[in-house]
């Protein structure tokens, strides 16, 4: 029998008024399906679901919420692996039926309701042979994402998604509907650009889109006894690479669900004329056991991921930039691997360099802006049994390559227990600006489900 908290009915009735969505409570059909969010590690049950079709909904919402007492939790795509997009006992805003992209190919802009996928505006900016950094993951919402700073293959030729974005429509914690833009809303249009979910909800997010109809892009996989050269090679490798190439490296496990131990090369490359050559030394290195790296549509390199992370397993991440990649880190790296307890665990390094460490850390609210690497920990697992090992193994492989970690932190990768020092870590310099538009546009906290800057 759910214990979940009921609104009495006349009370909901008066968010039910006007409401062109769907108001859900525990009693609904539909309401086990739309409380579960991305991550099976969270079991939450709010009072009320608010399924949202227009930013009008959203804001009667909020509305709503305040004045009956409820805490809000604000769901785009649920992709976020703290889960902060459900609450208990409270309202969640549901914006997963607001899916809808327009591209205005001509101007090179796209406009996403809040509740799109990146699977969303890829294709429909594809269409037109257009793109802009997005998720690594296609299933991401491209709200919480965006929010939160936005890595992806294109960040060393467009910056990070973020820094794309050029305008939103916000529902403020007032219930408001603003159109936020750099000459409407300068401080909050810059604490949008990776400031998180702490403003309000993005209903409509607008983007800068440039011409990349086609990539050059793979995975190349070695046996796990040479990751100890090949993640050598490949910290030498990208020292100088051009912008148009990226590469993440890691160590994995085979796709096929064997479990068997991969070293791992994700590569990437936005110019066809010239990949060939600049991919060469990654390609002709070592003896791969896997060589996937071709041509394709940028859509179709954005989805290579997806079957790796599915709706429903159970996941715990830890990650943190590095203050290099030293061969100690690497040792260390590949000792503590040989003990992951899950085979869809990994351990990854994410390489910062072109255009996303040329903008000024304080000109978003972004601060990472640093040539180097983001190391994460992305543990998964599907049996809930195995909860209290995945998550050990995680805290104790962290804190094994504490020494060689720097103060970064990237925010849309902090889980649900890691506050305070994590959140200003994320933040760096730009905590105090952030928190000045917070004060001025949420003084009461109202969106604190979030990696909360508290007012």
């Amino acid at each position: 029998m759910s214990t979940t908290p009921a609104v009495d009915a006349a009370t909901l009735q008066t968010l039910a008024n006007g409401f062109a969505g769907r108001v859900l409570q525990s009693s609904d059909h539909d309401y086990e399906g739309a409380r579960r969010v991305h991550n099976g590690l969270i079991d939450r049950r709010p009072a009320v679901i608010a399924e949202c079709v227009e930013s009008a909904d959203v804001a009667a919402a909020v509305r709503f919420a305040t004045a009956n007492g409820l805490e809000i939790a604000v769901r785009g795509g649920g992709h976020n692996v703290a889960g902060r997009s459900v609450c208990e006992g409270g309202l969640m805003i549901d914006l997963s039926q607001m899916r809808e992209v327009a591209i205005d190919a001509e101007a090179g802009t796209a406009s996403a309701q809040g509740g799109a996928l990146w699977s969303d505006v890829n294709t429909a900016a594809g269409r037109h042979g257009l793109a802009v950094t997005g998720g690594l993951i296609s299933t991401t919402g491209v709200g919480g994402y965006t929010l939160g700073g936005g890595l992806g293959w294109l960040m060393s030729t467009q910056g990070l998604s973020c820094d794309n974005l050029i305008g939103a429509q916000l529902v403020t914690a007032a219930g408001e509907v603003l159109d936020v833009t750099d000459e409407t809303h300068p401080d909050l249009m810059w604490a949008l650009r990776g400031g998180g979910g702490n403003f309000g909800v993005a209903t409509v997010l607008r983007y800068r889109l440039r011409h990349q109809p086609m990539v050059v892009g793979g995975l190349i996989a070695h046996p796990i006894d040479a990751a100890r050269d090949l993640l050598r090679f490949y910290r030498d490798a990208v020292d100088s690479c051009p912008d148009e190439l990226s590469a993440f490296a890691g160590l994995v496990h085979a796709p096929d669900g064997s479990g068997m131990k991969l070293a791992a090369m994700l590569v990437f490359h936005t110019d066809l004329d010239r990949a060939d050559a600049e991919l060469a030394p990654f390609l002709e290195f070592g003896s791969p056991v896997v060589t996937q790296v071709q041509p394709m549509p940028y859509p179709v390199m954005n989805s290579l991921l997806d079957e790796g992370y599915p709706k429903g397993a159970l996941n715990y991440w830890l990650s943190s930039f590095t203050t290099g990649m030293s061969d100690a880190l690497i040792d260390t790296v590949i000792q503590r691997f040989e003990t992951v307890p899950s085979p869809m665990s990994a351990i990854l390094f994410e390489h910062f360099h072109g255009q996303v460490t040329r903008i000024d850390p304080t000109a978003t609210a972004v601060p990472h802006r640093s040539k180097g690497w983001n190391l994460l920990l992305p543990s998964e697992w599907m049996d809930p049994a195995d909860t209290v090992n995945n998550i050990a193994w995680t805290k104790e492989t962290y804190a094994a390559v504490s020494e060689h970690l720097a103060p970064g932190r990237w925010l849309n990768y902090l889980g649900d227990d890691q506050e305070g020092e994590a959140i200003r870590a994320a933040y760096g310099p730009n905590y105090e600006r952030l928190l000045a538009v917070k004060r001025q546009y949420d003084p009461g906290n109202v969106f604190h489900l979030n990696h909360n800057i508290v007012p």
